[in-house]
């Protein structure tokens, strides 16, 4: 017998089970689905409803008086409103004045944009580099012309810009060669425009510092340190750094901006004493003027759904650039 014959066999261990599958995901309920998708409607609720009754209505009228002739007769109920389909907007549309007054409301609406996004980004630069006590002092005076009510504000420059006692016209011509003693700021259309335009400006801009402040300190010091290594100058670091990361809080004041400013209407009806003038009228003067002054309610509607339109033509574009902006990120 050989020595492999008498060796006795190893044990060979039984193979270990696998192990059990991992259990299967559960799906959650759709009544939990539902719920959680109907959520943000629900807490927007509230909201929705006082935008209803608060815009609803009144558009709803806006848009169907333009259809109707509506004057004191029907507004007294002596007459019914008639329909007219679309002869309102006919006849706005092929007023000159019309027309006259919607180039001059984008040109007063521009020019006060460009002034406010200008001075309230210069502002908002300059409180960078101030002290906190100088930072302080500014903000705390950018609230309080913010806060002032517009009747308010609008007297004092009615009193600042005053032909008789005006203050501006006796500082100014305490300058060389200066003589504006009883210079009416309100003769000619665009010199009163340009006053209101400042007073309007003036009353905008703290919003824009105040956000443009906040959005600035968003930006990362990292970037602007690793471009100014790269031989980046103080407009080199604005361009392609701050304004890059501003871009969506500048897009949104511009927009906000236009769209107060294309509705600008106490300003112009306090500062000319409830009476503008055919060369101070804007859309939103010029509509009641013909809604209530005229007393064709038809056509004062026609021109306020018009400036609706065109405010509505203004946030369509806001949201294809946020959209844009969306994207790039």
């Amino acid at each position: 017998m050989s020595a492999a014959d008498t060796t006795t066999p190893a044990k060979v261990p039984p193979p270990r089970p696998a192990p059990p599958p991992p259990p299967a995901p559960r799906r959650p309920r759709a009544e939990g689905t539902s719920a959680g998708a109907g959520t943000p409607w629900l807490l927007l609720a509230p909201c929705l409803l006082v935008l209803l009754l608060v815009m609803g209505y009144p558009l709803v009228r806006l848009v169907t008086l333009s259809f109707q002739k509506f004057g004191q007769s029907q507004l007294w109920g002596f007459q019914p409103a008639e329909s007219v389909g679309f002869d309102n907007f006919t006849k706005v549309l092929g007023d000159g004045e019309f027309w006259a007054v919607v180039v001059r409301t984008i040109v007063f609406a521009a020019g006060c944009v460009i002034f406010t996004m200008v001075v309230g980004m210069l502002i908002a630069l300059l409180l960078q580099r101030v002290s906190g006590w100088v930072k302080t002092l500014v903000n705390i005076a950018l609230v309080a012309s913010w806060g002032m009510p517009i009747i308010v504000a609008t007297t004092v420059f009615k009193w600042l810009f005053d032909a008789d006692y005006g203050i501006l016209n006796a500082v100014l011509s305490r300058l060389p060669g200066v003589d504006l003693i009883g210079h009416n700021w309100f003769a000619s259309g665009p010199q009163g425009l340009a006053v209101i335009m400042l007073l309007v400006i003036w009353g905008a801009v703290p919003f824009v510092v105040i956000t443009l402040s906040a959005g600035l300190t968003q930006v990362p010091k990292e970037l602007e340190e690793a471009a100014r290594l790269d031989g980046a100058g103080a407009w080199g670091v604005f361009r392609y750094v701050t304004l890059p990361i501003l871009k969506p809080i500048i897009v949104m004041l511009t927009t906000l901006s236009v769209i107060w400013d294309m509705g600008v209407f106490p300003q112009v009806f306090v500062m000319r004493n409830g009476h503008p003038e055919a060369e101070f009228q804007l859309l939103t003067t010029y509509s009641y003027d013909r809604a209530f002054v005229v007393n064709d309610y038809g056509q004062g509607s026609a021109i306020a759904l018009i400036t609706v339109l065109l405010l509505l033509g203004v946030v369509a574009v806001y949201m294809r650039q946020m959209l844009k902006i969306g994207e790039v990120e």
